[in-house]
């Protein structure tokens, strides 16, 4: 296999969320690469752009996404359901890089997010728990165009989460939050549905793609040991 794809995660002081990624401080985050189909380079290079940056504090671990989008949409509002159905932002996190006990997130162009945890992956018998909220969680999200509109073309969306350390320990066997030089596991993902227009509204068609940081070379997002290298500077 290729080597893991690795990320700088820079500190920072303390930051306000907008959805936009203009902050300041966010110049100091380099951008990951662009995100990949999730069955490896090898395969169909993603139609539109996908790429994230990542700062930390003493509270929280900042994620921010932008995403590439001529057709904003999104359906989807109740709160920790299968928001991969339709159009969506994921994270994924294994703190101590166990393989078990790890963190995914997702969230869609209505800001609605979905939280659970898997004591271990799918392909190992894990039973999700689900939702797996955490408390002090921060998200704002900013829609370049206009959502659900598909008379006009946008340009895509752009979401900042802050995830607080305290809420994340529960997934760590090591200190949280982690020290200079610690390193944790990590995944990014997209999944894009192709659609219908009918009636003047989106409809969800009958092909997605999954678009990655770390490719797992298969279509199945549980492999954390094909997950990517969180590297705190």
């Amino acid at each position: 296999m290729p080597e893991l794809p690795r990320y700088p995660c820079h500190r920072t002081t303390p930051l306000p969320l907008d959805g936009t990624l203009t902050h300041p401080a966010w110049e100091q985050a380099p951008w990951t690469g662009d995100f990949v189909d999730i069955s490896g380079p090898g395969a169909t290079t993603p139609r539109l752009r996908t790429r994230a940056k990542l700062l930390y504090d003493d509270q929280y671990l900042y994620v921010g996404g932008q995403l590439e989008e001529p057709h904003v949409w999104s359906t989807m509002t109740e709160p920790n359901t299968w928001l991969y159905e339709e159009n969506n932002f994921e994270i994924f996190l294994d703190p101590d890089g166990d393989g078990e006990n790890y963190y995914e997130f997702e969230i869609n162009p209505l800001g609605t997010i979905w939280e659970l945890s898997l004591p271990k992956p799918y392909s190992e018998g894990g039973v999700p728990v689900d939702p797996d909220n955490l408390p002090g969680l921060r998200t704002a999200l900013h829609i370049d165009g206009t959502l659900n509109d598909p008379a006009d073309t946008d340009t895509g969306w752009t979401v900042e989460i802050a995830l607080p350390w305290a809420d994340l320990a529960k997934y760590n066997t090591n200190q949280t939050p982690p020290a200079p030089g610690d390193e944790w596991r990590m995944n990014l993902m997209r999944v894009e549905w192709d659609h219908e227009v009918a009636g003047g509204e989106y409809r969800t068609g009958k092909e997605q793609d999954f678009w990655v940081w770390s490719p797992q070379y298969e279509v199945d997002m549980h492999k954390p040991s094909q997950w990517g290298v969180l590297r705190f500077e």
